[in-house]
């Protein structure tokens, strides 16, 4: 059985791996390595007592190039199925054996989950007790090249079923991606001219044109405590990086029309 090398990327933020550790010692399939790249300004002492882990010491030279570390190390290591995923994230006891059968079925695929907010971490503030934990932040995903946005199938709904089959996708969010060595193979390593955001949306984009599919597979669930590495979603930092990117995106992607507006917007 394939062992399975989970890649996340850690920046000061200790405090919000706990979940991520509990969540992971409770598993039924322990066929994963915990691979942390800790591109921390004051580094501390990583205990990840329990799980089988490597932690890398890297600079922070951002998003992408923390997950390159990772993936670099992991194959190295002779691992050849890999998950990204942010490190405020949590999930259930068979995460992991749901990854394994996906992989099982989608060789050479960039493969999604479905991601609930975290209670209390909602955008929003309309939900019920009842309904948080069960709200969407990402089912599938689309790209609006009129604006060169990425955009969450589900995003803000209290989950009814609606996104409960495995389908293809337009794009898959970096908070959880997983694939193969054969698409690194194919399409090579994570972009680090992003230094935050749109990373995703370009691994994406450069799979789709090599005809690697993207898969959605709502069997593969995860909570998330959405932009804690940015202070929250809606924070001046947050808006500064998604927009520094999101330009770089559209400018290399977007068709001729959205290029220009996105120019006229940025230099007007």
């Amino acid at each position: 059985m394939k062992t399975i090398a989970l890649i996340t990327v850690i920046y000061n933020n200790y405090e919000v791996l706990e979940d991520l550790y509990v969540s992971l010692k409770k598993q039924s399939d322990f066929s994963y390595h915990l691979y942390i790249a800790d591109a921390s300004s004051k580094k501390q002492t990583i205990d990840v007592t329990g799980i089988p882990h490597t932690v890398i010491s890297t600079e922070n030279k951002g998003y992408a190039h923390g997950v390159n570390v990772g993936l670099k190390q992991a194959i190295k290591d002779g691992y050849t199925e890999f998950c990204v995923m942010n490190n405020d994230i949590y999930f259930e006891k068979d995460f992991i054996k749901s990854i394994r059968t996906t992989f099982e079925k989608n060789p050479r695929s960039l493969i999604g989950g479905k991601i609930y907010y975290a209670p209390n971490y909602e955008y929003h503030d309309r939900y019920k007790t009842e309904d948080r934990g069960n709200v969407l932040w990402y089912a599938g995903g689309n790209v609006d090249w009129n604006h060169s946005n990425t955009q969450h199938k589900g995003v803000d709904e209290v989950d009814t079923g609606t996104y409960d089959k495995i389908v293809q996708t337009d794009f898959i969010t970096g908070c959880f991606m997983c694939f193969d060595k054969k698409v690194i193979d194919t399409i090579g390593f994570w972009d680090e001219s992003y230094f935050l955001y749109y990373e995703d949306a370009d691994y994406c984009e450069r799979a789709k044109r090599k005809n690697i599919p993207l898969i959605f597979n709502p069997d593969i669930v995860i909570w998330h405590k959405n932009a804690q590495s940015t202070d929250g979603s809606g924070s001046k930092l947050h808006e500064r990086y998604q927009k520094s990117a999101h330009f770089k995106f559209g400018m290399k992607y977007a068709p001729l029309r959205t290029k220009l507006h996105l120019l006229k917007n940025r230099f007007l």
